[in-house]
């Protein structure tokens, strides 16, 4: 029984959360999104605008971005492009929560790399099941 205890303790230990990158300039929404997705155990790092995009990403290296396409310094779209002009950032998966809600839109984003698309308000619940489902598995 204690060697059961101490294997799951080892485990519980070894367990390091996976890094998120939030870029959100409404502080309401950036502030909401990290609090759930702190509460759902990732590591959050959050953005307002993009101005320290690239420094944020090779200091925190984040396993996945969730992007706002609309954004006070850099058009979300432009900022897609300059990330598939990356090649160590073009495999890192994308997920758009925007409140553009037109296909076309969706199609844009998603040709330009985005792996989903939500629209706000989004659905938490669908939102950390495509997080899941995007992230490369860690396991033990």
């Amino acid at each position: 029984m204690t060697a059961k205890l101490l294997s799951n303790e080892k485990q519980l230990q070894s367990y390091q959360a996976r890094r998120l990158l939030l870029i959100e300039d409404n502080d309401v929404n950036r502030m909401l999104l990290d609090d759930y997705l702190g509460y759902c155990k990732y590591d959050v790092q959050s953005l307002p605008e993009a101005s320290n995009f690239f420094l944020t990403i090779d200091k925190f290296q984040p396993e996945l971005i969730l992007l706002d396409l609309k954004l006070p310094d850099i058009d979300g779209y432009a900022l897609l492009e300059q990330i598939q002009q990356k090649p160590h950032l073009s495999k890192v998966p994308i997920i758009v929560v925007s409140a553009f809600a037109f296909q076309a839109d969706r199609e844009r984003a998603m040709r330009l790399g985005a792996r989903r698309y939500f629209v706000k308000p989004v659905n938490l619940r669908d939102l950390i099941v495509a997080i899941q489902e995007e992230l490369p598995c860690s396991c033990i």
